[in-house]
């Protein structure tokens, strides 16, 4: 087994891949600038005080916003394989910044919050087109026995990089306000960065972040690669064990994550105090950056982890500690549902990783594209249902003690099917 352990000199050795530190870059601009626009569109659609949002509007507003693209990202994430992931990113971005400005527009006019979410799906989608093929792309421009420890760098940089975003969006919300043209600011601010992650886009050589061509190629016309998105991205994941179980922990863990969402969502919105653009808002920001400071914090231990345990004990401790933890939310206080967002967070993350590793290392580059659209699908339409399941039952104010204990009991379905599948080969 290849020794992952996070070495002393990791960031020496990022200066020592100029192609990888290129790719640092771009992501960290690239989520910096989702960061913002994703806070921003929520401070804008759930906590302004010209709009309102019951636990149906949330449910409903995530689900426009994942749903479509979780369902195409199959199809498309096939072109991710075919083509230059150079000019595949190029075109992403110009995309995405188009759009932005236009969702920008349509706060500035007051427009109804389904045109605001409609512009806000297709912004997210090719952000998320993005995001797959910087990952599909990162085995190409580090050595193989440093995929996992430059994969923990890129992630925690991402995560910095989107909580930085969401701080800079209370903070620009501070000085443009809380209605709608001060939600349109942020939009507009939002695309700076972006704009950023275009130029570096270009800065790349022509197929220096491939695909190659191997006999695992899909051959044929590329209508007929993307009609057969979602067969070859399927049959992928069910041939490689060591991907196929961690993405079913994943997905445990991702829902979980959507029901404590939408329990934080309507707490803060049921609070004592009723300054909901204000108070509230921060209050959820805070949810969400202590989860991503605890992601943050497992990038950083998840090599040396992954080096001594390997990847499927590593995984199956997370999904284990985090069935433990999440009983603690059962007391739907808000400090404590924070502190278990926290550790929650670097669980789920330590599960994250070692899905990517296996889909780097594991899986032929040739259809790398593929395994990760469907792995961003799972990631995203398992929160979504989560959401949308708890809406149902959820009280108006939010304390609802068995949806927590169903997140525990999740957790330790997620960890029945790791453990199964994960023992049918011993992960690289």
């Amino acid at each position: 087994m290849t020794d992952t352990r996070n070495p002393p000199g990791t960031w020496q050795a990022v200066r020592g891949l100029p192609e990888f530190r290129r790719l640092l870059e771009l992501r960290a601009v690239s989520q910096f600038g989702d960061g913002l626009f994703q806070a921003g569109l929520a401070g804008a659609l759930l906590f302004n005080p010209e709009r309102e949002a019951d636990p149906w509007a949330i449910a409903l507003a995530f689900a426009v916003l994942f749903v479509p693209y979780s369902v195409l990202a199959p199809f498309a994430g096939a072109l991710l394989d075919r083509w230059d992931r150079r000019l595949v990113l190029v075109g992403a971005n110009s995309g995405r910044l188009l759009l932005m400005l236009a969702v920008g527009a349509a706060l500035v006019a007051g427009a109804d919050d389904l045109v605001v979410l409609l512009g806000a799906l297709i912004v997210n989608g090719f952000t998320r087109f993005v995001s797959s093929g910087l990952s599909a792309a990162l085995p190409h421009v580090v050595p193989r026995d440093k995929v996992l420890t430059m994969n923990s760098v890129a992630t925690a940089t991402g995560s910095l990089a989107v909580s930085l975003g969401a701080v800079c969006m209370l903070l620009a919300r501070s000085l443009f306000g809380a209605d709608d043209a001060g939600g349109a600011v942020v939009i507009f601010l939002s695309g700076l960065p972006v704009l950023l992650a275009l130029v570096l886009s270009i800065r790349f050589a022509p197929h220096v972040l491939g695909p190659d061509d191997s006999a695992r190629a899909v051959h044929g016309s590329v209508i007929y690669a993307v009609a057969t998105g979602w067969v070859h991205g399927i049959r992928t994941v069910a041939a490689v064990p060591t991907v196929s179980a961690t993405l079913a922990g994943l997905s445990a863990h991702r829902m979980v994550f959507g029901i404590n969402t939408l329990l934080v969502l309507v707490l803060v919105r049921h609070t004592g105090d009723h300054d909901v653009a204000g108070l509230g808002l921060g209050t959820a920001a805070l949810f969400v950056t202590a989860t991503g400071t605890g992601s943050f914090l497992a990038t950083v231990f998840t090599p040396a982890a992954v080096g001594r345990w390997g990847r499927y004990r590593s995984a199956n401790g997370a999904l284990a500690s985090a069935a433990l933890v999440q009983l603690f939310a059962a007391w739907l206080h808000l400090p404590v549902m924070i502190g278990c967002g926290f550790v929650l967070g670097a669980a789920g993350q330590v599960v994250k990783l070692c899905a990517d590793s296996a889909m780097q290392i594991d899986v032929d580059d040739a259809l790398r594209g593929h395994v990760f659209t469907v792995q961003d699908s799972l990631f995203w339409v398992t929160f979504v249902a989560a959401i949308a399941g708890a809406a149902a039952v959820i009280p108006a104010d939010g304390r609802s003690v068995p949806l927590v204990l169903a997140g525990s009991v999740l957790y330790l379905l997620g960890l029945a099917a790791h453990a199964a599948l994960g023992r049918r080969t011993r992960p690289v």
